[in-house]
């Protein structure tokens, strides 16, 4: 395991974009980029808990704003407007290759609030949102497959990666079971170029490759809670993580975000 680079406090939503790692540091309320020798530079600023981020096909920033329930899109002049309106506040977001932004909520307020069902928004290249699918247990992180022909969905409190078949218009059919991930709470997700997914688990402090059908490929281990992950795509894959310790939303407790790099199998492919 290499440290890339600390003081972070809460780090998410990691992407390889550009040949740099992007994340949030949510605790900070900032999307930063991090250059080959760990040089770091703040890309936005925007205050939310959370935060996530992707890009849209022409390399624009998307970032939803919890906070104010709106997706936000940063322009080539770097000023931030509103992409859409969400109408509620929102966690993870993939866009796949055709412009769609998949958001998703999970529809209660954590970790004190009363468990109810979470659902995925469908943001269209246009800026309408749509709701496209229900009932998910704490719906986290997703991905979508390099054929834009399949949206997979971390739910966190059922222990399992969800598959949904994408259709043409960008809507949801055909739910099912990718993999169980027993004992796990998948959180972050990212795909690899072998079809395999790699989910972090924020309580059992680890990152884990598994197949379609749940044979776990490998695994790796933190020293605290791993939230996301993402793959670089050049000819030495590296898997990046971001993980610190687990306070709840409060912050307080001081920096101790981390981002971590392991050697992967296989470079990272597909959305994000």
């Amino acid at each position: 395991m290499n440290v890339v680079l600390e003081g972070v406090v809460f780090g998410e939503s990691p992407r390889w974009h550009d040949g740099r790692l992007w994340f949030s540091d949510w605790g900070a309320g900032e999307v930063i980029s991090i250059a080959d020798g760990g040089n770091r530079t703040v890309e936005a600023r925007v205050r939310s808990f959370p935060m996530c981020i992707d890009f849209l096909p022409d390399g624009r920033l998307l970032v939803v704003n919890a906070a104010g329930r709106t997706l936000l899109r940063r322009e080539t002049d770097g000023t931030l407007v509103d992409h859409a309106q969400l109408g509620a506040a929102c966690n993870d977001i993939v866009v796949d290759g055709r412009g769609n932004a998949y958001v998703n909520c999970v529809n209660f307020d954590f970790p004190g609030g009363e468990f109810q069902p979470g659902f995925v928004l469908l943001v269209t290249a246009g800026g309408q949102a749509v709701r496209v699918a229900d009932g998910l247990a704490f719906p986290n992180g997703m991905a979508v497959t390099p054929d834009n022909r399949t949206l997979l969905v971390a739910e966190s409190y059922a222990e399992q990666i969800t598959a949904y078949d994408v259709a043409e218009d960008g809507s949801l059919a055909g739910r099912r079971v990718w993999s169980s991930t027993p004992g796990d709470h998948p959180d972050g997700i990212c795909i690899d170029a072998d079809g395999a997914v790699w989910y972090a688990d924020v309580g059992n402090q680890h990152c884990v490759r598994v197949r379609e059908g749940g044979e776990v490929l490998a695994d790796v281990d933190l020293d605290r809670g791993a939230f996301a992950c993402a793959l670089s795509r050049d000819a030495n894959p590296v898997l990046y993580v971001v993980g610190q310790e687990w306070h709840g939303p409060d912050v307080a407790g001081g920096a101790t975000g981390r981002v971590v790099a392991f050697p992967a199998p296989a470079p990272g492919a597909g959305y994000p």
